[in-house]
């Protein structure tokens, strides 16, 4: 199932005259003089509605602050034009309060981006007249803004039988305003924003997707045929691969479940790539649904374990992405896909599980699975040969408590884990780095086996750091390496806001993207 996207380009017509059914405008909340009723507060415009602002005579601000607009970052307020400009509305975007001597940053544009499109449903073509700077900040922002509005404008295809009124079309296409559009380098933006966010919708589709219909094997058929239609190499294990490959951690998940387990390797190589080119390897958690298995979870919110694959669903998508990209670095993706279920066959606490790298784990909770499939996928990447891997999986409520819903954890390699933090500020993906303490490790020592899945003794105290601590286990000295914990992230239970609808995210895809533009740059 793929949802429809908004088509993005170019324009640089004066926004007065241009035909379409809507023209966006930025305006900041600004406060003025306090005078006998307390502070006055205004609207400025932001640059680029400097000709609507004269169509309508000098009166646009008052209007909008007459309908209620107060610049507010994300607000969105609707204003009919009576033909004083050629389209006949239009839409202020919030940017909240000036910016110093400075444009508003990339991720107030992205979010005001996708807050306004989205608002706009149901019109059929917009045009985005928002404030870019004219320096080296340039493609930045207009990334920015073309990333937002695609984003906002998603809507999962869904499986309603019936037309719903309410529900207005998405936004058919979107121009944005720039000085010239037949400038290179923003011709560039927009057509690798158009791949990215094409990525970052896949990720939404396939994390939205029932739960019943994207099981581990229609998921990994799902993503073979994508990946072999983007031109990449595909190799999908089976379950009968997985026990001649020696994954015990994968088949220990899967054998619970009538919908058996898969692993999924996907791989890009660039034309002419040396054979000593640094190597990085993708890997995500592909749990289609966890009920926690003997271990059961609480039936309320258990609806959510759908999303418990977003990790696999942001690596397959970003490796669709690298193929239409073409980096200069070889990319491989691996997916391990299971279903935790409680059944007859499920795997047990007090079990001894041998892994890919034949570490023997002795598990105590089945609902600490997803780091037994990642464990043996990051032991394959490893043997394969890579120099960089970048884990990413929804992987612990403990990273919700400590971190909350949009800043992800990152724990590894110290320097990877900055390396991954700075791209996630760039692209308005937050991650902050965690420690891996050793105490945390000696806790995890098992009496029976090499290593315990978790730490009794801390019970659930530093989960996420617990989930961290196990994985380094399975990735070799010479390899950098990041663990990803997008728990919260990942997935979005909440109103609308910004370019993230309700339902998957997309996190971290673009974050991804950016850490393999780095490395192909810098190494």
């Amino acid at each position: 199932m793929t949802s429809p996207i908004t088509t993005l380009s170019l324009v640089d017509t004066d926004p007065a005259e241009l035909a379409v059914d809507a023209v966006v405008i930025g305006v900041h909340s600004q406060t003025g003089e306090e005078g006998d009723g307390g502070p006055a507060s205004a609207l400025l415009l932001a640059s680029g509605a400097e000709s609507i602002a004269a169509a309508f005579d000098g009166k646009l601000t008052e209007t909008l602050a007459l309908l209620g607009a107060t610049g507010g970052a994300g607000e969105v307020v609707k204003l009919a034009t009576l033909g004083t400009i050629t389209a006949p509305l239009v839409a202020a975007v919030g940017l909240g309060p000036e910016p110093t001597g400075a444009a508003p940053a990339p991720e107030t544009l992205r979010r005001a981006a996708g807050a306004v499109v989205r608002a706009l449903a149901g019109s059929g073509s917009v045009a985005l007249t928002l404030p870019l700077p004219d320096d080296g900040d340039a493609p930045a922002a207009l990334r920015a803004v073309a990333e937002g509005a695609l984003l906002g404008g998603y809507r999962f295809a869904g499986y309603k039988t019936r037309p719903q009124p309410t529900r207005r079309a998405p936004v058919a296409s979107v121009a944005v305003h720039v000085p010239d559009a037949a400038d290179a380098t923003a011709r560039a933006e927009i057509a690798r924003a158009t791949v990215v966010a094409g990525a970052v919708a896949r990720s939404r589709d396939w994390v939205n997707t029932a739960p019943n219909e994207l099981r581990p094997p229609a998921f990994a058929d799902a993503v073979a045929a994508a990946a072999r239609d983007a031109g990449l190499t595909v190799e999908v294990l089976d379950e009968a691969a997985l026990a001649a490959g020696g994954y015990g951690g994968i088949l220990a998940v899967g054998q619970g479940s009538e919908a058996p387990p898969r692993l999924v390797k996907l791989s890009y190589t660039p034309a002419g790539a040396a054979a000593d080119a640094t190597r990085v390897a993708l890997v995500g958690k592909g749990i289609t649904f966890d009920t926690g298995g003997v271990s059961i979870k609480p039936a309320q919110g258990m609806w959510e374990m759908k999303s418990d694959m977003a990790g696999a669903a942001a690596v397959a998508a970003a490796m669709l992405a690298v193929a239409e990209l073409k980096p200069a670095v070889p990319v491989t993706g691996y997916l391990p896909m299971a279903e935790n279920m409680p059944s007859g066959s499920a795997y047990r606490p007090g079990d001894v599980v041998t892994m890919f790298n034949g570490k023997r784990v002795e598990v105590l909770n089945t609902d600490a699975e997803g780091r037994m499939v990642l464990g043996d996928a990051m032991a394959r990447a490893c043997a394969d040969g890579t120099d960089y891997l970048l884990e990413t999986s929804t992987l612990t409520g403990g990273q919700v408590v400590a971190l909350g819903k949009r800043i992800a954890g990152v724990m590894g390699t110290p320097e990877l884990c900055e390396r991954v933090r700075t791209a996630g500020d760039a692209v308005g993906e937050p991650a902050w780095p965690m420690p891996l303490p050793d105490d945390v490790r000696k806790g995890m020592e098992s009496e029976v086996a090499d290593i315990s899945q978790v730490n009794a003794g801390m019970d659930r105290a530093g989960h996420m750091l617990q989930g961290g601590v196990f994985l380094r286990e399975f990735v070799t000295d010479e390899v950098a390496w990041a663990h990803i914990d997008v728990a919260g992230p990942a997935y979005h239970s909440g109103e609308p806001t910004g370019y993230w609808t309700k339902g998957g995210t997309g996190v971290p895809v673009r974050t991804l993207l950016e850490l393999i533009d780095d490395i192909a740059a810098n190494g």
